[in-house]
């Protein structure tokens, strides 16, 4: 994938880690699936808008500093 994919995951990891969030914990809060949310994070996917959003809601960030 891209290196903007990986950087948005990379990032999106660093959130759920300092919320303490398992990756399954961040996935059913946002209601995703748990192998997307590690796809993601390892920059496999171009995660969606709305995806997004829900990530950033429940890691309790704006959505932009999501991105790099």
């Amino acid at each position: 994938m891209s290196d903007l994919a990986k950087l948005i995951g990379l990032r999106i990891r660093e959130k759920r880690m300092v919320a303490m969030l398992s990756q399954e914990g961040l996935a059913n809060l946002a209601d995703v699936d748990r192998s997307y949310v590690g796809r993601i994070e390892r920059g496999e996917v171009n995660v969606t808008i709305d995806v997004l959003y829900k990530l950033s809601e429940v890691l309790g960030c704006d959505p932009k500093t999501l991105l790099p």
